[in-house]
């Protein structure tokens, strides 16, 4: 499966229009890590708590989106680069920056409380100005009226919380210093910088400086390696493992040279993955403070999110973004919080958790094990009561709905491969309830993509067999930082189709859609194993889009196949995410 970028055309109010042509994929470095982490003692925070706060905060954050009284509407801590901000002007901002209203320990109580077990934050973004105490001056202590190193704070209040602690650290943009990526091309003398020059003489002395600082570490989170020379990651690397034996260093610090993986931003993957791997989000939009962006993630999807992660096998980082006086908003605090609360009720859920044995999510949420116990986390509760599992093959020992800590017993009947329990008729909490079911041995199940008889079922063109047309993984923006993530098909040729495996428990009509892009109409064309066929013309937009397409009948139960093709349109411009197959009442 191939995996590309978009081409984004980002227009901003008062700059010109900018082309990021550049693949992020390259810029976030190799996804290659170092073996052997996995079971090490230093792994064991990442590997068994499996969520962690992430912090964008800088002076960026002081003008939260606005510059001159015109808003950049896309993350806040590219305002320089993307309004062209100039480096003068950009450093005298420091002059204006007094977040008095930081509190350390008010951070590091939200995060505890939210349920994380760490917290990294970003000590050098790509603007380039260190929000520690450091011997280059444009810092905060030293070219700001604050005056005091909230980095020293937060690590104080983080080990007084019991939380890890961390840096992420732009090691290879810096917009500010020459010779940077990003950066003036000249010193001020008027004489050539080159990156070698800003290496030396900042990025290696602040890694230095954040790796002897601040007592143990236990992350360091490189970022955006891009066309760093291998041989200057390697001693940043050595560098961090000599002064912090204990750090785990994620992908991006580029050429292999990471402890972990960390996927694109926002980017929760739809199969299970093996090995240590991260998803970093961010609680609204941007990753640091914007004034206009409130589109929060409320409790449910933070969890869903959550569990997802953990249920693929992964680890969650998610981000706040205190605003200029040092804040962090309310709605962010209230949501994680609220999720937090949620954690605390059902540990077991995250913390030390396994992968789910379907590889997947299902319809009704996910699933998360602990040794051979499945945690079944339904956020969108059955109102008919039936709780179905498609594939299970080993035997149940026991099943029951989570409450307060105890196991209140369901019953549960064998459908040919498929399972169900029979839960009560409302959902036992919210956002979200936990059925246990613990079974006789290891997990073992039939991975085949099940519909469900009594909930919309989404099919992703992940999971379906392409030939004759291009399965890629496409990344892109709909809004400037905001990045989406999908599996699809394009480019389709005159055979060219795709087929999903399915299992159906329940014989009889479901509905069809297609989610789907394009231009113009398009003629698509579906057909079943028993022969059943669908074919109409439908209309296309340019971003991705439901469309009803009739009822599909399955005349028994079992497995059958869906096959979809493209019968006529422009083939280069249909591109084809998922079908959905909900029961017709």
């Amino acid at each position: 499966m191939k995996r590309i970028n978009c081409l984004l055309a980002i227009l901003t109010i008062g700059a010109p229009l900018i082309l990021a042509e550049e693949s992020m994929d390259k810029m976030w470095g190799e996804r290659t890590v170092q073996a052997g982490v996995e079971n090490t003692e230093r792994a064991a925070l990442f590997r068994d708590g499996n969520y962690g706060m992430f912090i964008h905060w800088g002076l960026y954050s002081h003008l939260g989106g606005k510059w001159h009284d015109q808003t950049f509407y896309g993350i806040g801590e590219w305002i320089k680069n993307q309004m062209g901000i100039s480096t003068a002007d950009y450093t005298a901002l420091a002059k204006e920056f007094n977040p008095s209203a930081f509190d350390a320990r008010e951070i590091a109580r939200v995060a505890k409380a939210a349920g994380m077990k760490w917290i990294i934050i970003t000590s050098k973004h790509h603007e380039g100005f260190a929000m520690f105490k450091s011997a280059h001056p444009f810092n905060i202590v030293d070219a700001t009226p604050f005056n005091r190193d909230p980095m020293k704070e937060l690590a104080a209040a983080c080990k007084e919380a019991g939380l890890g602690f961390g840096f992420y650290y732009s090691h290879y943009q810096d917009w500010t210093a020459p010779g940077g990526d990003g950066g003036p091309r000249k010193n001020p003398d008027g004489s050539k910088a080159t990156f070698e020059q800003y290496f030396r003489e900042k990025c290696y002395p602040q890694v230095k400086e954040i790796c002897s600082q601040y007592g143990p570490l236990n992350f360091i989170w490189f970022d955006t390696p891009g066309e760093m020379p291998k041989e200057l990651v390697m001693e940043l690397a050595d560098l961090a493992r000599k002064t912090q034996p204990n750090a785990m260093l994620c992908s991006r610090i580029g050429h292999g040279m990471g402890d972990y993986e960390s996927k694109g931003d926002m980017e929760v993957p739809p199969r299970n993955m093996e090995g240590l791997w991260e998803s970093c989000d961010t609680t609204n939009d941007s990753w640091s403070y914007a004034w206009y962006d409130q589109n929060w993630k409320d409790s449910k999807e933070i969890l869903h999110r959550l569990v997802s992660t953990v249920g693929r096998g992964g680890t969650y980082l998610l981000n706040i973004g205190p605003d200029g006086t040092g804040r962090v908003p309310a709605q962010a605090a209230k949501y994680l919080e609220k999720a937090g609360e949620w954690i605390q009720r059902y540990p077991q859920v995250v913390y030390a958790a396994g992968p789910s044995p379907w590889g997947h999510a299902l319809p009704w949420g996910d699933v998360t094990t602990v040794g051979n116990t499945l945690n079944l986390v339904v956020f969108d509760w059955p109102t008919d009561g039936r709780l179905l599992l498609p594939g299970l093959q080993t035997e149940i020992a026991a099943a029951g709905v989570v409450t307060n800590g105890k196991l209140v017993p369901v019953k549960w009947t064998k459908r040919g491969t498929w399972t169900e329990l029979q839960l009560p008729a409302a959902p036992t909490d919210h956002p979200a309830s936990v059925v246990a079911v613990k079974l006789q041995a290891a997990p073992k199940v039939d991975t085949t993509l099940g519909v469900f008889p009594n909930i919309p079922t989404p099919l992703l063109v992940e999971f379906a067999d392409v030939k004759d047309a291009t399965k890629q993984s496409i990344d892109w923006m709909e809004k400037f930082g905001e990045w989406k993530h999908a599996t699809q098909v394009s480019g389709w040729k005159s055979a060219g189709k795709a087929v999903w495996t399915i299992d159906i428990v329940e014989a009889g009509d479901y509905r069809l859609e297609l989610i789907y892009k394009g231009e113009g109409r398009l003629v698509w064309g579906i057909e079943t194993d028993e022969g059943v066929k669908l074919q109409n013309q439908q209309n296309a937009s340019p971003v991705y889009h439901a469309y009803p397409f009739g009822l599909l009948t399955f005349n028994k139960a079992g497995k059958h196949t869906v096959t979809v093709t493209l019968v006529d349109g422009a083939p280069d411009k249909a591109s084809l995410e998922s079908i959905r197959l909900s029961p017709s009442e």
